[in-house]
């Protein structure tokens, strides 16, 4: 009995050791559990675009997901892990409360994560990172895409979720956890231990490579990869990434990647210490200083264009005017949101992949613009937009521009800016109509930009069953009428009116967010200070604007590194946007696409694709080179 007594004796004296190891394991269990849970509901979310994969590419996600959501586990399980090795000295109740705290907070964060990440990916088309953060700045706005169910259910399953992950890591770590253990020393140092071990999951193991989004990409479908992906890490490396520029995508020797890009430079930017003729090879205008007026189109693409083989009826003005007018038929924007694409068009900068250059204001009062530009040369300039100019730090990076004076929602009465995104595009289209009848100051530059055709498509009109197509077709209608009013004006033959879209819409829905095909734009240029109709086939994109418009105008572009003169024969001519976690590279004669989280050409035609991949890889090297110095 005695023996007895004294076995049960020492496992009473071990039990709360035991069971402090037990608790550290089993809370970074759950936590792994919650995120491999969190996969299968995202892939039954989109089940459609599993139709054509197997049962073994769908286990082969959770397979490879495992290295990211391990890696997350681990982060999680480190605070943890350090409470409880404080549990071994302190009384019970404090490392208890401390727990309890962390479990609810943490549980929340993590369902924010999963709820915003499950919710976002059908509009954008890659997982989470730290972009929805800069639109959250003007909440109104960054709510303005989704619809109320949207909102309330999100907020619901954000309440739900955090209960569910806080009481089940609640139950892993009971009360009797706390219990004091015989030996402190051998308790706290085993905990010790198996928190340093957590190291090897953060890490991604001993070797010299570090844990990354890229190490779980697998297939040749895209969706799969990205199912395989963990969005809290995809979020934090994002944010991790976000200012240390000088470190980010450093492909090429600095000597090598400065030679390539100089050979993808504009010839006035090659020989800006000896400028040269501010003449234009071509000039497209009747007079040297035409009014300009440039409308940035929400979400507009070339399939909707029917000139460029798209949808007829859906834009028949645009498609009208483009016949009238100058069009460009290979013509990409550079990215993917409004935010950067603004920034392609006016200061000819090229996007980033993971970041956008509009969430640093210091940075953007140091970029050169076309509107700047044309305001040191007499313009008198003016900015429409039915929405917020706060948003997306649009109205600092507006007023660096050079702009006098910005209309937006609040310079219209409330009964007229009661859609989301503020004012229709016809009452906005309506109000520049009406200024430009007013007496001016010549010549000027006003550029309008568009709201209607984003997300959630809320216009009054319906033509299309695709809500998409109808919001397009309705701000075809207002320009449409817009333009043929201002042909009766007397401004009519001295203007040139410029239509470029923001950026392409991710349609069909289904489309791979890196093809090349979803970056296709129309560029047109029309009004009675335009020589005539014509076609341009030159390989261009929304950053080669400020060069070729400057050079029109007989204005100097040299400090505009990576615009490009579309009409001159002696400057390359290429496009390149990016997307999250890629770079698209393309002229006449090849096309790439580049997977910058595994450092692959994922697809390419043409000759000396391995030349061309260094080229991309150069200019997006001199971005970033570029980005930090600002």
């Amino acid at each position: 009995m005695c023996c007895r007594i004294s076995f049960i004796g020492k496992i009473n004296q071990v039990a709360p050791t035991l069971s402090r190891w037990q608790a550290f394991l089993r809370v970074f269990l759950i936590f792994l559990l919650v995120f491999v849970v969190a996969k299968l509901v995202f892939m039954v979310w989109y089940h459609s675009l599993l139709e054509a994969c197997s049962l073994g590419e769908i286990l082969a996600v959770l397979w490879h997901g495992l290295k990211l959501d391990a890696s997350v586990a681990a982060y999680l399980t480190a605070i943890p892990g350090l409470i409880l090795v404080a549990s071994v000295w302190t009384e019970p109740k404090i490392t208890s409360r401390l727990l309890k705290v962390y479990f609810r907070l943490i549980s929340f964060i993590v369902s924010i994560i999963l709820v915003v990440d499950l919710v976002l990916y059908g509009y954008w088309g890659f997982r989470l990172d730290s972009t929805p953060l800069f639109y959250l700045r003007q909440p109104k706005d960054a709510m303005a895409s989704a619809s109320w169910y949207e909102v309330v259910f999100g907020a619901l399953a954000i309440c739900l979720l955090t209960w569910l992950i806080a009481r089940w890591l609640d139950k892993a770590v009971a009360n009797r956890t706390m219990r004091r253990p015989a030996s402190r020393v051998l308790s706290s140092s085993g905990l010790l231990c198996l928190t340093a071990l957590l190291f090897l999951p953060i890490r991604g193991g001993v070797t010299v490579s570090t844990m990354n989004t890229g190490q779980v990409y697998f297939s040749q479908k895209s969706f799969l990869n990205h199912a395989a992906v963990n969005p809290a890490f995809s979020l934090f490396e994002s944010l991790s990434n976000d200012q240390d520029f000088g470190s980010q995508y450093r492909y090429l020797p600095p000597q090598e990647a400065d030679s390539l890009f100089a050979t993808m430079q504009d010839r006035a930017v090659r020989h800006c210490s000896s400028p040269i003729s501010d003449s234009p090879k071509e000039a497209l205008f009747n007079s040297r200083r035409p009014n300009v007026i440039v409308v940035i189109l929400e979400s507009f693409m070339s399939a909707v264009i029917e000139p460029l083989g798209g949808i007829p009826r859906v834009a028949p003005c645009l498609s009208r005017l483009g016949e009238e007018g100058i069009l460009l038929t290979n013509f990409y924007g550079n990215s993917f949101r409004t935010d950067r694409g603004m920034v392609s068009i006016l200061s000819g900068y090229p996007a980033q992949p993971i970041t956008s250059i509009m969430k640093f204001p210091r940075k953007v009062e140091q970029l050169p613009s076309f509107p700047k530009r044309m305001a040191e040369n007499g313009y008198d300039l003016q900015y429409y937009y039915g929405g917020d100019a706060n948003f997306t730090n649009m109205r600092s990076y507006l007023t660096s521009c050079g702009f006098s004076r910005i209309i937006s929602d609040v310079d219209f009465p409330i009964k007229d800016r009661l859609s989301k995104w503020g004012a229709l595009d016809g009452i906005v289209f309506e109000r520049l109509g009406a200024d430009l009848s007013q007496p001016l100051q010549e010549p000027f530059l006003k550029v309008l930009q568009t709201s209607s055709s984003h997300e959630p498509f809320d216009v009054p009109m319906k033509r299309f069953e695709d809500p998409y197509l109808n919001a397009v077709c309705y701000t075809d209608s207002c320009l449409g009428v817009f333009v043929e009013g201002f042909r009766q004006s007397p401004l009519w033959d001295s203007t040139v009116i410029v239509f470029v879209p923001d950026h392409a819409m991710r349609w069909p829905f289904d489309i791979e967010n890196h093809v090349i095909e979803r970056y296709r734009i129309p560029l047109i240029l029309c009004g009675g200070a335009v020589k005539g109709p014509r076609r341009i086939d030159t390989w261009a994109s929304q950053i080669d604007i400020a060069a070729t418009l400057l050079t029109q105008l007989g204005m100097d572009h040299s400090d505009f590194a990576f615009s490009k003169d579309i009409l001159d024969p002696a400057s390359p001519h290429f496009a390149f946007y990016t997307c999250p976690n890629f770079f698209g590279y393309l002229n006449d004669e090849f096309s790439l696409i580049y997977n910058c989280d595994t450092d692959t050409r994922i697809a390419g035609q043409g000759e000396d694709l391995e030349k061309h991949t260094r080229e991309g890889q150069a200019f997006l090297q001199k971005l970033y080179d570029d980005l930090g110095s600002r």
